[in-house]
C-alpha cells in the first residue's frame, strides 16, 4: 500500500472519529442544555435526528467539504427554528465551515456565517417570538467574527504552506533539469572527445591501409612505409583511448580539454600546517594541437599523399587557448575529410587575423580519385559547428561552386563572454567540395 493510499485511510479514520465525539457532544449537550431551558420544546426524534445530521455528514468533510457545509447549516437552522433549546447544535456546523472555508472560495462559504447569524440568532429568531439579549446580539456577534478570523488565518497559513510546497516542487525539478543538461552535456563532450581522438587517426589508417594493400606487390617499399606510419598512428590513437577511458572512470572532467595558463603555485608552510593530500587530478593526456603545432599537425596528413599549402593573412598573434585548440580541431576534422572524402586533390589552409576574430578557411581542390567509403555518416560537420558555436563564433561547409569543398569558421579573438557585440558575425561564405559528411 503506497504512503498516498495510507494518509487517505488516516485521514477518513479521523474524520469519523471527530463525528462520532461531536455526535456524543451534540446529544448529550443539548440534552442538558433543553431540560435547563424554560418554554423550550421538548426533544424528539426529529431534533434527534437534526442532531446526528451535522455529525454524520462530518464523516465526508474532506472529500465534500461545500455539500457538508449545506447539510451542517441545514440541520442547525432547522434545530433552532423548531422551537428547541439552544445548546451544542452548531458545533458541527463550525467545524464544516472551518474545513469548507479554509480549502473553498469565500464567495459560498463566507456568506454562511452571515446567514446562520440571521436566521439563528438575530433578527429571525425575534420577529418569531424567541427571547434574545443583549449577550446573545452582540456577544454571538463578536464569536461570529472571531470564526471568520480563524477560518482567515488558517486559510492564509495553508496559502503559505502550499506556496512553499510549490517553490520546493519547482526547485526540485530545476534541479533534475540541471543535472539532466549537465549529464547531457558530459555524453556530448565524451563523444566530442572520441570523435577527435579517433576520426582523424582512423581515416588516416583507413587510406594508409588501401595504399599499402594497392602497392604490396608493385612498390613494397612505399607499401612498408604506409604500414609505419598505421603501426605509428594506431599507437597513439591506442594511448589516447586509454587515457580518455581512464579519465572517465576517474571522474575527471572531460569537457575543459583545453590547456590553461600556467600560474605559479606557492611553496607551502609545513611548519604550522599539517600535511594534506593533493586533490585527485585529471589522467595525464597527449598535449592538445594549437595553431603553434600546425606544421605537426600537418604532418601527418602529408603522408597519406595529401598535398596542404598554408596562406597566414595578417600579424599571427596568442590566442587564448580555449580558442587555439578550437582552430587547430576544425583545421584537423576538415584536413580529415579531405582525405577521406576527395582523394587526389590538394588544401589550402588561410587563416586571416583580425583584432576581433580569427578566421579559418580550408579549401580542396575537386577530386581526381575514388572517395573512401565507410559505409556510416559522421558527425565531425556538426561536432566543428557546436565547437564553433560554442565559443561565440560560426562555422560554414559546403561545395564550392568551381568544385572542391570549403569549410569556413570565424572564432572570437576572445572568449565568448568578453567579446564585443556583432565581432563575432560570420562572413564567410558557404563553400566547396567533396562531400559534407565527416
Amino acid at each position: 500500500m503506497g504512503a498516498s493510499a495510507k494518509w487517505e485511510r488516516g485521514s477518513v479514520v479521523q474524520d469519523w472519529g471527530l463525528a462520532v465525539v461531536v455526535a456524543v457532544i451534540q446529544l448529550v449537550g443539548s440534552s442538558v442544555a433543553n431540560s435547563q431551558q424554560t418554554g423550550v420544546r421538548s426533544l424528539d426524534a426529529f431534533a434527534y435526528l437534526l442532531l446526528l445530521a451535522g455529525p454524520v455528514a462530518l464523516g465526508f468533510r474532506r472529500r465534500l467539504p461545500e455539500p457538508v457545509l449545506a447539510v451542517t447549516f441545514l440541520a442547525a437552522v432547522a434545530y433552532v427554528l423548531g422551537d428547541y433549546g439552544y445548546g451544542p447544535v452548531v458545533l458541527s456546523l463550525v467545524i464544516a465551515f472551518l474545513t469548507a472555508a479554509v480549502t473553498g472560495p469565500r464567495r459560498r462559504t463566507y456568506p454562511v456565517v452571515a446567514a446562520g447569524y440571521v436566521l439563528m440568532v438575530w433578527p429571525l429568531p425575534a420577529l418569531l417570538g424567541r427571547h434574545t439579549d443583549a449577550w446573545q446580539i452582540f456577544g454571538l456577534l463578536a464569536w461570529t467574527a472571531l470564526l471568520v478570523a480563524i477560518a482567515e488565518g488558517a486559510r492564509q497559513r495553508r496559502a503559505v504552506v502550499l506556496a512553499r510546497t510549490q517553490r520546493a516542487e519547482a526547485a526540485r525539478r530545476d534541479e533534475q533539469a540541471q543535472q539532466a543538461r549537465a549529464a547531457s552535456e558530459e555524453r556530448l563532450a565524451i563523444a566530442r572527445e572520441l570523435h577527435d581522438v579517433l576520426a582523424h587517426s582512423l581515416s588516416l589508417i583507413n587510406v594508409q591501409s588501401s595504399v599499402a594493400l594497392e602497392l604490396f606487390d608493385r612498390k613494397p617499399q612505399q607499401a612498408a612505409a604506409a604500414l609505419a606510419t598505421i603501426k605509428t598512428t594506431s599507437k597513439e590513437s591506442l594511448t589516447e583511448v586509454h587515457t580518455l577511458l581512464h579519465a572517465i572512470r576517474s571522474g575527471a572532467t572531460v569537457a575543459p580539454e583545453y590547456p590553461e595558463t600556467e600560474a605559479v603555485e606557492p611553496v607551502p608552510d609545513t611548519r604550522s600546517e599539517p600535511a594534506r593530500p593533493e586533490p585527485a587530478r585529471p589522467a595525464p593526456r597527449t598535449p592538445t594541437p594549437t595553431l603553434d603545432d600546425l606544421d605537426a599537425l600537418l604532418e601527418g596528413t602529408r603522408t597519406t599523399g595529401l598535398d596542404v599549402d598554408t596562406k597566414i593573412i595578417g600579424t599571427p598573434k596568442k590566442l587564448p587557448s580555449v580558442i587555439d585548440v578550437a582552430a587547430a580541431r576544425i583545421i584537423g576534422e576538415s584536413l580529415t575529410n579531405v582525405v577521406r572524402h576527395a582523394p587526389g586533390s590538394t588544401a589550402m589552409i588561410t587563416l586571416r587575423y583580425t583584432p576581433q576574430t580569427v578566421d579559418i578557411t580550408v579549401d580542396n581542390t575537386r577530386p581526381t580519385g575514388t572517395a573512401v567509403r565507410t559505409g556510416i555518416g559522421g558527425n565531425g560537420i556538426i561536432g566543428m559547428r557546436e565547437r564553433a558555436h560554442a565559443l561565440g563564433g560560426a562555422l560554414t561547409a559546403g561545395p564550392r561552386p568551381s568544385g572542391g569543398f570549403r569549410v569556413a569558421a570565424r572564432l572570437p579573438a576572445r572568449p565568448a563572454g568578453s567579446v564585443d557585440d556583432g565581432s563575432t558575425g560570420a562572413r564567410s561564405k558557404p563553400a566547396e567540395g567533396a562531400e559534407a559528411t565527416a
